[in-house]
């Protein structure tokens, strides 16, 4: 670090955060659509408020999220396929997540860590809700994240190297779904209150993922009559080169549906 006499910083550019440009770069190179949703979320979010004031847990929203995501692929699981070297799409039967999980290390200083969710399809709430908080307080966990090595590596390539890398792991389904999972769940929300949507760029390894943006309230009609509900903004992106607009479509009013509705809720607060 080099301190100017003018009033400024000089730093060096992280070479982790090179490899992760050079990741966005050829993602960008994918036809990628958005979809921009809204979903009431005020009954599943009172359950979980009622489920913590009985029984001092905070069951974790992002598992109750997970799960639905899951589940609405799990109905038509090529929405999360890969197209291999030899034009095949690989279609597989578990639905591995990936998202990160903010963790507190030992100095009091939280980061965040990436963690695949295994077949996020067949799990319960309660079930994906034990695993984040497993992960939260596993020190050794926070400490030899997947990946480093892989990362470590990339860091010494050119950038010419990188990209014939990505490139060729882009076109290895089994690779990636073993690495990084089949699709991606970011929260960009969580660190903020009001609505507003995120807009991502697809990274190269993903051809279906989800932003969750913020929770705004505001007036809703139920049953005729208009009262006060939560909605979240939620962001959709697809890889238009394998997914049409009709199974995008489908996909998005499932999830929708699935989350309005509390699925798997009831179960996980023990109503």
């Amino acid at each position: 670090m080099i301190h100017n006499p003018d009033g400024y910083q000089v730093l060096p550019f992280p070479l982790s955060r090179q490899v992760v440009v050079d990741a966005v770069r050829v993602g960008s190179r994918k036809h990628t659509i958005h979809g921009l949703i809204e979903a009431d979320v005020t009954d599943a979010r009172r359950l979980i408020r009622e489920h913590r004031a009985r029984t001092g847990e905070a069951l974790s929203f992002t598992a109750f999220i997970l799960a639905c995501l899951g589940r609405a692929i799990d109905a038509d699981r090529r929405l999360h396929a890969y197209r291999d070297w030899r034009n095949r799409l690989i279609v597989f039967d578990d639905v591995d997540v990936s998202s990160i999980i903010e963790v507190e290390a030992e100095d009091g200083h939280t980061f965040p860590l990436a963690h695949v969710f295994r077949a996020a399809n067949r799990r319960t709430i309660r079930e994906i809700h034990e695993e984040i908080r497993a992960v939260q307080h596993d020190r050794a966990a926070m400490q030899a994240a997947p990946n480093a090595g892989v990362v470590r590596w990339l860091m010494v390539l050119p950038p010419f190297a990188r990209d014939l890398f990505y490139g060729w792991l882009s076109r290895s389904p089994r690779l990636l779904k073993r690495h990084v999972g089949t699709v991606v769940l970011t929260a960009v929300g969580m660190f903020g209150t009001g609505g507003g949507w995120g807009l991502p760029i697809l990274s190269f390894a993903y051809n279906l993922g989800v932003t969750l943006g913020g929770i705004a309230e505001r007036p809703g009609v139920v049953e005729g009559r208009i009262e006060a509900r939560e909605y979240l903004c939620i962001t959709v992106s697809f890889n238009h080169d394998l997914i049409d607009g009709g199974p995008a479509a489908r996909f998005t009013q499932r999830f929708k549906e699935l989350i309005e509705r509390g699925e798997g809720l009831a179960e996980a607060v023990g109503g």
